[in-house]
């Protein structure tokens, strides 16, 4: 059912200075930047992107961990076999340019994004 992680997201609040960081900090090279919103890093094995398109919907915090996303075949059966299972659905499957997408909550009171990337 889950194939990879499609990739992980950390909320920004200032994203020059975030982009700082990661580019020229760390020497992340950029690979994709939707609308200066979303600013992604392919790396092997997988993506890391910086948002700050989130408002105040998720904020940064060193205490509460990161977010992550799970590539698989097909986002709403798996949102609706969950949904059936009584899972919680924080996002119902909707679609961006490049994938859709849902968040479920896990038992825990974690967000696990579901992510169904476009041919």
């Amino acid at each position: 059912m889950i194939k990879k992680i499609a990739f992980t997201m950390y909320p920004v609040k200032n994203l020059k200075r975030a982009r700082k960081f990661y580019e020229e900090d760390l020497g992340l090279k950029m690979t994709e930047d939707f609308r200066g919103e979303w600013i992604e890093y392919d790396l092997a094995g997988g993506c890391f992107a910086i948002t700050n398109m989130l408002g105040d919907y998720v904020t940064p915090s060193s205490n509460s961990g990161g977010s992550i996303a799970f590539e698989v075949d097909n986002v709403d059966e798996l949102t609706s076999r969950l949904k059936a299972k009584g899972i919680q659905v924080k996002l119902e499957p909707t679609d961006t340019p490049v994938c859709r997408m849902s968040v479920v909550i896990d038992p825990e009171g974690n967000s696990v994004t579901l992510h169904q990337a476009k041919d």
